[in-house]
């Protein structure tokens, strides 16, 4: 007996795509034998937007944020000039140790000192910066000034110390005036505005 052999006949159906919708922009087209699955794309990002990874935080310098990190006291004036004068006299002590007391040390010191107390010392007392160095300067020049003798000899010493450097000693009042008159000039600006704001808001109110 001769068995019919059935083959059941498979129908090739070719993968119909369906169009991607009008509205949806962005989406890949997908067979319709599957289930309908649509891939996003994301859109790139624009040239100026978004802070990139190790790049400038708001387009800020990174010198900006690096001074932005560095400690901003606000010192009364006694306490500018008690850190001024006990910044000199340390400094002083250490230029006597290591570099005999050099004179152009202790002056190049002395000009970072001057901008620091004329930075930290508080809006108020603005005023005090360029007489606090020049009075820091006297104190911290006795330990390298090299006198002999009792006290004679050492106010002597002090004093001559003073006038030989004289260059370093008006560079760093100058620096301290310098900043203090910046700063000063920027308050008065801030001032300036806060009572235009005000100004400007009081009549809408």
């Amino acid at each position: 007996m001769e068995q019919h052999r059935t083959r059941t006949p498979q129908r090739r159906q070719a993968a119909q795509v369906r169009p991607a919708p009008s509205g949806g922009a962005g989406e890949a087209p997908v067979p319709a034998s599957g289930p309908a699955v649509s891939v996003a794309v994301a859109p790139a990002p624009a040239p100026g937007g978004g802070a990139v990874p190790g790049s400038r935080q708001g387009g800020v310098p990174p010198v900006v944020l690096a001074l932005r990190r560095f400690p901003n006291p606000r010192l009364t004036g006694i306490g500018a000039g008690l850190f001024a004068a006990l910044a000199m006299f340390l400094l002083a002590c250490v230029d006597r140790l290591l570099f005999g007391g050099s004179a152009i040390v202790y002056g190049v010191l002395f000009l970072p000192v001057s901008a620091l107390t004329a930075l930290w010392v508080r809006p108020a007392d603005l005023v005090t910066a360029p007489i606090i160095v020049p009075i820091a300067f006297a104190v911290g020049v006795i330990p390298v000034a090299g006198g002999t003798g009792g006290f004679g000899g050492q106010a002597m010493a002090v004093v001559t110390a003073l006038a030989v450097h004289a260059g370093w000693l008006y560079g760093g009042t100058l620096v301290a005036g310098l900043i203090a008159t910046v700063r000063k000039v920027r308050q008065m600006r801030e001032r300036q505005r806060h009572l235009a704001r005000t100004a400007t808001r009081r009549p809408r109110a």
